[in-house]
């Protein structure tokens, strides 16, 4: 058996080819070797765009929208750490409650750190203060549409200008009355309105009169009725542009949401140091303290995290749906700017 085995091997080894020298295939050009060509310098290319955003500045409109005495202003004074926000000095006899939806928007500038922002407080006195508050979003939806257009115009002009001057509201700090029980129609109303032309993030007024339980639920309750509703409120699911910002935003959506804050403008001494909060009978409420209150997260989260996604997702989402739909009723063409409006005017 021994022979037989060794002549079948021989006649298989015959058969499998011999293994063939493969081409010769240039190389991949590999990383290039820092110590052969020395330094380039690509990485400063972050400190020049750095340099070039610190001279022009940043722009950035927050609207708030409310009923009043949810403490809008405060709030917002409370953000920006200034007196931001139109103040309130005492009731006044003369001052009624607007007949209908105001807007005001007050601009400032603020410095920190060498960086200059141009800061525009969008207030909307007398929405939700009426008997009848039927369509009070429309005023507000107006006003957003019409900065809209404002920017489309600059921007279709012939001769335009280098920096076009950004009024597109970037943000709208939607507040919630601190009921307990569900959200009013009027508050599913403007949100399913608005929540398409601008980015809404929903917020808990005066959290510091529910207790710890009463905040969670009603935060679990508003959360569920934006969702029954298809409320889609900011961070947007669809705008999550990779892995990392899904599931930080998931953790926004799904614990932070709504915001349930406390402001003030007032300092207190608190175991020796200076910090903003409410006096009440049974203690001080901290604005920046955690356990107290969700403040520090909606202001991490509006400025420190988001600010900038806030500006692009204006930009490259509400503004293009705009401006798509504005070019589309217009048959393809751009509308018509307002110089030369008034030159097709002046020929006819």
């Amino acid at each position: 058996a021994g022979p037989v085995e060794s002549k079948n091997e021989a006649a298989m080894s015959e058969l499998v080819p011999e293994p063939r020298q493969k081409p010769v295939v240039p190389m991949k050009p590999m990383g290039i070797n820092a110590s052969l060509l020395g330094y380039i310098g690509i990485d400063t290319i972050i400190e020049q765009m750095r340099k070039k955003t610190m001279k022009t500045g940043f722009d950035f409109n927050i609207m708030v929208v409310g009923q009043s005495g949810l403490g809008k202003s405060t709030l917002v004074n409370t953000l920006f750490k200034s007196q931001v926000s139109r103040k309130s000095s005492g009731w006044n006899r003369e001052e009624k409650i607007p007949k209908t939806v105001e807007i005001k928007a007050i601009g400032h500038v603020i410095e920190e750190g060498g960086v200059k922002m141009k800061l525009t407080v969008i207030d909307t006195p007398g929405f939700g203060d009426q008997i009848n508050n039927e369509n009070c979003w429309e005023p507000i939806e107006k006003y957003i549409n019409e900065q809209y257009e404002k920017f489309l115009k600059e921007e279709v002009n012939i001769a335009r200008k280098k920096r076009i001057p950004d009024t597109r509201v970037h943000c709208c700090l939607y507040f919630i009355s601190p009921t307990g029980h569900s959200l009013r129609p009027l508050d599913l109303e403007f949100m399913k309105h608005l929540s398409k032309v601008v980015n809404i993030i929903p917020v808990i007024a005066k959290a510091d009169t529910m207790t710890l339980e009463e905040k969670t639920e009603f935060k679990q309750r508003v959360r569920k009725e934006l969702e029954v509703n298809g409320i889609e409120f900011y961070p947007q699911k669809e705008f999550d542009e990779d892995l990392e910002d899904k599931t930080e935003n998931d953790k926004i959506r799904q614990e932070s949401m709504p915001f349930a804050v406390v402001g003030s403008d007032k300092e207190y001494q608190v175991n020796g140091k200076r910090v903003l909060g409410r006096k009440t009978p049974w203690g001080i409420i901290e604005v920046e303290n955690l356990t107290h209150c969700e403040f520090a997260l909606l202001r991490d989260f509006v400025i420190r995290t988001h600010l900038q996604d806030l500006k692009e997702v204006t930009h490259n989402i509400h503004y293009e749906t705009y401006r798509a739909k504005r070019l589309n009723d217009n048959g393809g063409l751009p509308p018509m700017s307002v110089e030369t409006e008034e030159n097709h005017e002046s020929n006819l």
